[in-house]
């Protein structure tokens, strides 16, 4: 009896865990199934007319925009996040460690809407931005960065800034400072302590975070929506078009399956060259 106590408690344990898994994996299938459909007979006919609508110019250069902005978005929040999480890491006081985390924390603590239209009231034609601009002589008219590409690029950037600043913290925590105390002895500056010792060491952790980054923005919809109105058309907009006003289940959920298998896709080509610097790397060593 103990014996099949000690065994069945791992299971109840996880019991939670596997409960949401299997919801989640519902969902999916779900959408899969109506992503076949036809529109008004979803769950009883087989079509594939919704992913042939997809190969449209204008739904191919939505994908093409919202793996570009995640994209871009990725690279330039982890570049962001690098000096970020080497403080973090590095800092001896624990209330400026606190505070490090605190402001890194912010944005996944205040609801994504209400940050969203704090940037307009930033990015706004008489926001804080353009009346500081104004005011410093540097421009002489309001910058027009609402519904543009780089005001969602913003968005974007500081939304998911903590899902790459935190993943590289705490690689970079791991890190003994020894390491870095050698690289000194032996000459090297901050800068190549940083590029040769520091950065590839916490390649894993950079590696994760940027992964993140680049799901999470790929899937974006409130950002993109308002601050990019009908102008910024990522493919997480088209879908939520598709479903409100035109009540499109098939091609939405075909929509999502692309997005879906298109994010996949970049994340799995992403690991695959970095293992394959990384076993470069060794071989010339």
């Amino acid at each position: 009896m103990l014996d099949q106590d000690s065994n069945a408690r791992p299971w109840l344990l996880l019991a939670p865990v596997l409960l949401f898994l299997a919801v989640l994996a519902a969902a999916a299938l779900a959408v899969i199934r109506m992503s076949v459909g036809s529109n008004g007979d979803e769950w009883r006919s087989v079509s594939l007319s919704s992913y042939a609508d997809l190969a449209t110019p204008y739904y191919m250069k939505s994908l093409w925009l919202t793996l570009r902005l995640a994209f871009q978005s990725t690279v330039l929040a982890v570049l962001l996040a690098i000096p970020v999480a080497i403080a973090m890491a590095r800092a001896k006081s624990k209330l400026a460690r606190r505070l490090l985390l605190t402001g890194v924390l912010l944005p996944l603590l205040v609801n994504l809407l209400l940050q969203s239209y704090g940037w307009l009231i930033i990015l706004g034609p008489g926001g804080v931005l353009n009346n500081s601009l104004l005011a410093l002589g540097i421009v002489q008219r309001p910058v027009q960065w609402l519904y543009r590409e780089n005001g969602v690029l913003l968005g974007l950037i500081q939304t998911a800034f903590p899902l790459a600043a935190l993943p590289m913290a705490s690689a970079l925590k791991a890190i003994s400072g020894s390491y870095e105390e050698a690289a000194a002895t032996m000459g090297a500056s901050r800068w190549q302590i940083l590029r040769h010792v520091l950065l590839p060491l916490a390649m894993p952790g950079i590696l994760s975070g940027a992964l993140l980054v680049f799901a999470y923005n790929a899937s974006a919809f409130a950002v993109p929506l308002l601050l990019g109105g009908r102008r910024v058309s990522m493919l997480a907009v088209l879908v939520r078009d598709q479903i409100t006003p035109l009540l499109n289940w098939p091609a939405a959920s075909a929509t999502s399956v692309v997005l879906m298998l298109a994010t996949l896709a970049v994340m799995a080509l992403s690991q695959k060259l970095v293992h394959r610097s990384r076993k470069m790397l060794g071989n010339t060593r």
